[in-house]
């Protein structure tokens, strides 16, 4: 009996372990933890069930089953080279970048089987159409152009997809060799041109700065000299005014002392020293001496002097 207690005992622990790591495993697959910026699409039989976003979820196991992993990310896909022709005729290898992310990841798992190689495959035919609308000079004047409006044609493709493209670069655009040996001879010609107008410029503008100093320095000479005239003639004016006030100081002086008996006496002196250098010098002079008479002696000369300065001192 109790051998039958102790293998019934042993059974049932074997049936709740089982149970157990059941409802374990049951759990396990019930509860689902979604990364950040991942989307796990839900199938419930076969069939879309729901999107669970990230974080913490729960499905029913083995009924509901995990159908796509989506990444929200932004992605970058690369456009391998190939074979464009332009406007004008020119083949080109144009490679370049792709840029995108999912935004609907229902549209993008059951829109469209693999969208990475669609979404390529539409940057390649988007850029072949976009290039053929441009020269070949134009193609790289406006290449910021001609990655929007990939974009834009892309985009508007790609909408049913739930993809939205970001932006678009190109890469590398490789002409031909006898185009790129055209080119560089063209750019070599530009070079040399723009060199030689530089350099005439350079000489103009050093022509103008020489007339321009040139001219600041007659300017300033003409300014020079006005202000040397200028100060010539004041100081001259100065001068001028300074001896006329000397000789009317000197002949008021004169006037006040002539007008006392010292004055007449000395002035008497002054002349009769004036009236015998004077026959000095005639004596020196000439080789015939003149001798003084009644008329014209020292004292008559004197005597005549005085006669007028009394008139002049009654009359004042």
């Amino acid at each position: 009996m109790n051998n039958i207690l102790e293998g019934y005992l042993s059974f049932s622990i074997a049936i709740s372990v089982c149970l157990f790591i059941l409802v374990l495993l049951i759990l396990k697959g019930g509860v689902k933890f979604v990364p950040q910026n991942r989307a796990w699409l839900i199938e419930r039989f076969g069939k879309y069930q729901s999107t669970k976003e990230a974080g913490l979820n729960f499905i029913i196991p083995f009924i509901d089953s995990v159908a796509a992993d989506r990444s929200l990310k932004e992605q970058a896909q690369d456009v391998p080279s190939q074979s464009v022709i332009t406007k004008d005729n020119i083949s080109l290898a144009v490679d370049g970048v792709l840029y995108f992310r999912v935004l609907d990841p229902y549209k993008a798992t059951y829109g469209i089987d693999d969208y990475n190689f669609a979404v390529t495959q539409l940057a390649k035919t988007t850029m072949r159409s976009e290039l053929g609308k441009l020269e070949l000079d134009r193609t790289f004047e406006e290449r910021n152009q001609l990655n929007s409006n990939i974009v834009t044609s892309i985009n508007q493709a790609a909408e049913p997809w739930g993809i939205q493209v970001l932006r678009y670069e190109i890469k590398d655009i490789v002409p031909p060799n006898s185009i790129m040996e055209s080119m560089e001879a063209q750019m070599k010609a530009e070079r040399v041109k723009r060199a030689k107008i530089l350099e005439s410029e350079g000489d103009r503008q050093a022509a103008i700065n020489v007339a321009e100093g040139k001219k600041q320095a007659r300017v300033l000479a003409a300014e020079a000299d006005k202000s040397e005239q200028v100060l010539s003639a004041e100081g001259e004016a100065k001068a001028i005014l300074s001896v006329a006030q000397a000789q009317a100081k000197a002949l008021q002086l004169v006037g006040e002392a002539a007008d006392t008996t010292p004055g007449q006496k000395a002035i008497q002196l002054d002349l009769a020293t004036k009236a015998i250098g004077a026959k000095k010098a005639i004596a020196k002079e000439s080789s015939v001496i003149l001798l003084p008479d009644s008329n014209t002696d020292t004292a008559n000369i004197v005597a005549s002097a005085m006669t007028i300065i009394n008139t002049l001192n009654k009359k004042d």
